[in-house]
């Protein structure tokens, strides 16, 4: 879908037309409860493609899309009657999935918050494999026989001084 301005003013009029003439217009007994959920205007707004739900059974959803094939001609003449732009564009039904995704994505996350649930219920009263702090630490005995004296660290480091200034010296 292009984002300029013009298609998306245009989607929105196509879309109230549309919807409008559903209701008011079309009187086809197959067409179900229908909303239009979105329209995209092609760049050239030479197309424009409608996205639909409908509430009901299969058989249902496949009469509503029977009935707004045989509806397109009369509502392509009202959109281009109404809305006035030089080239008509034509109209594409495509039932929309969203409803559909959105039931399997709320079914997927009740059985996750069932596996959770498992979970918790599994924790309690379970106790760690090893300790409860699995990092080692250093033990108290190699730090008092580690610890080196004020004196040792004072000497190290003129010793290291030592052999800086010597290295310096002959580079």
């Amino acid at each position: 879908m292009n984002d300029s301005p013009r298609a998306l003013k245009l989607a929105d009029r196509i879309k109230v037309i549309v919807a409008t003439q559903l209701d008011t217009r079309v009187k086809d007994p197959r067409l179900g409860f229908v909303t239009i959920t979105d329209v995209r205007v092609s760049g050239d707004l030479q197309h424009a493609t409608l996205f639909y739900t409908v509430f009901g059974t299969d058989e249902e959803r496949e009469g509503t899309a029977a009935a707004l094939r045989s509806a397109t001609g009369m509502l392509r003449r009202e959109v281009g009657r109404q809305t006035g732009v030089r080239l008509t564009p034509t109209l594409e039904f495509i039932a929309d999935a969203v409803p559909e995704n959105a039931r399997i994505i709320e079914d997927l996350l009740s059985e996750a918050r069932g596996r959770d649930a498992e979970l918790e219920k599994a924790k309690v009263g379970a106790v760690h494999a090893g300790e409860a702090d699995p990092y080692r630490k250093p033990r108290e005995e190699e730090l008092e026989d580690d610890e080196l004296d004020d004196d040792d660290l004072d000497d190290e480091d003129d010793d290291l001084d030592d052999e800086a200034d010597a290295a310096r010296g002959q580079a």
